[in-house]
């Protein structure tokens, strides 16, 4: 972070906002070079070790993950608590946990942005009226966007409210068991057993997408970690300090990587200023180029059809997904009664919502850059 944070900053800009501007401009794009790339050697990324025997072969190959002593690990120097997992996913396993994102988790009673603006019945099954017309996307005969296109978050298990940013024991639906089992597993094998996935956003981003300058705070229990999954194309991730005035580090993360925030890490500045294609070209990253996984041992999920994944390969080829798993409440305990959990706003910006509302500058307007907002018109 040191050498990052020495940059002079412009008059009323920290440190952070400035990095995040650079990233996110698109004439002249930016100079990518500087950006941490964990399989390719850097001076601060440093290969972890982790404990065999902390996830057995047989759960990881369930929830569709290599056998432990294969995963590559590493750690970045200055950042402690952090650490980026490349891609474990059994070849042909990431299409199911694509396919469970654009087709089963933003069923009901999970909460998207859509119902802000849509009657329940338009938004009860958005993967049946979107498929079609998803389909016809290669032959270009349609006009509008589909439903599952304008999808921004859905909310799993407690549902994260943007409005007063927190959690509430009444604004709760069952986390999915299986992306429980997914993220436990990956927990177990980080050193991480006693973690309890009970509350998941997902964020839908198509390429000129971004997600603001935010930290993850919300949580009652903000010592266990945050679990952050990719598929599809790639982004630059920021990640800063405890202070906006500490410049971040970029990091590109690619489809199939796992990103862990725990420790002291787990309440750092982060932000996605750019989606980029994947690199080595080509419409699909390479691990979503084979085909669907369909004869694996029992596992959590169903395989995902090719009927699907035709629908699935059609979104991906300009779009990410992540998904966010996180502990909202400590072990043991539950939320407190009669108690105003109002968060303080530490950094209550509007631009600075973990969902942005409007282009960074008038000069961007005319970008079509297209921010994960919260409040988004689907017509």
């Amino acid at each position: 972070m040191g050498k990052m944070a020495a940059c002079r900053l412009e008059q009323g800009e920290d440190a952070f906002r400035k990095i995040f501007r650079l990233y996110k401009r698109r004439n002249p794009p930016p100079d990518l070079s500087g950006v941490v790339e964990f399989t390719r050697g850097h001076p601060g990324v440093k290969p972890k070790e982790l404990t065999i025997g902390a996830l057995s072969d047989q759960d990881a190959c369930r929830a569709g993950l290599q056998p432990l002593d294969q995963w590559k690990v590493y750690g970045l120097e200055g950042y402690p608590g952090f650490l980026f997992v490349s891609n474990p996913f059994l070849p042909g396993w990431q299409h199911r946990w694509v396919r469970q994102c654009l087709k089963v988790y933003p069923q009901k009673p999970n909460v998207c942005n859509l119902d802000l603006h849509m009657r329940a019945e338009q938004t009860a099954n958005i993967w049946e009226s979107s498929k079609e017309q998803l389909r016809e996307r290669a032959s270009h005969r349609r006009s509008q966007k589909s439903l599952l296109e304008k999808l921004r978050w859905v909310t799993l298990g407690y549902h994260y409210n943007w409005d007063t940013k927190k959690y509430s024991v009444d604004h709760h639906s069952t986390f999915p068991p299986d992306l429980a089992e997914l993220s436990r597993c990956v927990s177990r094998a980080c050193g991480f057993s006693k973690f309890q996935p009970e509350a998941g956003i997902l964020n839908y981003y198509h390429m000129d997408s971004s997600l603001g300058i935010h930290v993850d705070e919300s949580e009652l229990d903000q010592h266990s970690p945050l679990l952050s999954f990719c598929f599809g194309q790639s982004c630059i991730y920021l990640l800063g300090g405890l202070s906006r005035e500490l410049a971040p580090t970029p990091m590109m993360m690619h489809s199939g990587d796992i990103m862990i925030m725990a420790g002291p890490s787990r309440l750092l500045y982060h932000a996605v200023p750019r989606i980029l294609p994947h690199p080595g070209g080509g419409l699909l990253p390479p691990g979503l180029t084979v085909p669907p996984s369909d004869n694996t041992p029992p596992a959590l999920t169903e395989p995902c059809s090719s009927q699907d994944w035709e629908v699935c390969a059609q979104y991906l080829h300009d779009s990410r997904i992540n998904m966010t798993v996180r502990q909202v409440l400590e072990d043991g305990c539950s939320f407190p009664v009669g108690e105003d959990m109002r968060r303080e706003q530490t950094h209550a910006n509007e631009e600075d919502s973990y969902h942005q509302n409007a282009p960074e500058t008038p000069a961007q307007e005319g970008e079509g850059q297209h921010l994960l907002t919260k409040r988004i018109k689907t017509t």
